[in-house]
């Protein structure tokens, strides 16, 4: 079957302006968990194009706060949302945040990032797991207790290795195929629900 690019969901975010379609997949998961409320401040890790950001945005509203980071620009303009180039493991994240008056820790981190595949499977799936594991160190530094995380993993050997991982720091967590998941695509999302630690 012939790769569609422009599928439903495509052609759903191109007519409301979003960055992407990615973004049915986070309102999908907001919508079944409850988890972006009113006021809160969320991390958006490896937010490009920024269609995650524009979500949360909408969600957190006037009083609440979005910050995305990523190592592309992200050329959209929201009211409550401030984004920031730079790779994650070098950026002194406290000091950039101060410049917006902006102080962790964070309602909720999430995290849509994935490898450059390389079509190798199993190398795909090693990459993409590497970058879960980063945003939820990323996550147990800035999320406050009783906050949430949700990362994009490609499906592999190591699966139940990270969901063991999720579990020693969160109350529960849960696994979710979002309906405008590509057919062809591995990947899943892990949510961890209510962290255990933090302020």
């Amino acid at each position: 079957m012939a790769y569609q690019r422009k599928d439903h969901f495509f052609l759903k975010a191109k007519k409301k302006n979003y960055a992407a379609r990615s973004i049915f997949k986070l309102e999908e998961i907001d919508q079944r968990y409850k988890l972006i409320k009113p006021g809160n401040k969320v991390l958006d890790l490896g937010a490009a194009p920024g269609s995650w950001s524009q979500y949360a945005s909408q969600k957190v509203g006037k009083n609440g706060s979005v910050i995305g980071i990523d190592l592309q620009d992200i050329k959209l303009t929201l009211p409550n949302a401030v984004f920031i180039k730079g790779d994650i493991l070098k950026l002194p994240l406290i000091e950039e945040l101060e410049k917006y008056s902006i102080q962790p820790p964070f309602d909720l981190v999430i995290s849509d990032m994935a490898p450059k595949t390389t079509g190798i499977k199993i190398t795909d799936q090693t990459r993409s797991l590497e970058l879960c594991e980063m945003a939820l160190e990323i996550a147990k530094k800035h999320l406050k207790k009783g906050g949430h995380f949700i990362c994009k993993l490609f499906h592999g050997a190591d699966f139940q290795h990270f969901n063991k991982q999720l579990k020693q720091s969160f109350t529960k967590v849960e696994v979710l195929r979002p309906k405008s998941t590509r057919k062809a695509s591995k990947e899943v999302f892990m949510i961890g629900i209510q962290y255990t630690k933090g302020e």
